[in-house]
């Protein structure tokens, strides 16, 4: 399961993230997403969890927890959508 995690401080790297994530199971991969101007974070992430108990577990007990002094905001990611306006 694609897990979004927004509202990261900027100081929060992917390794942190998976980190934070291991506790409730494996972690596939995670990514902070990052400006490809300047590499700042852009605040939000993802994490890819193989099994949906675990990835569901995770979402229940870390949405609105304080990571890095900010309430980060997890659920399950949605598609991406490409249609063009």
């Amino acid at each position: 399961m694609n897990i979004y995690v927004g509202n990261l401080s900027y100081g929060v790297n992917d390794n942190e993230l998976q980190t934070l994530f291991e506790e409730f199971g494996t972690v596939e991969s995670s990514k902070v997403i990052v400006d490809k101007y300047n590499g700042r974070s852009k605040g939000f992430g993802f994490v890819n969890m193989e099994n949906q108990d675990e990835a569901n577990e995770a979402i229940n007990k870390l949405n609105g927890t304080v990571l890095k002094e900010r309430e980060i905001v997890v659920n399950e990611a949605r598609p991406k959508n490409n249609d063009k306006f």
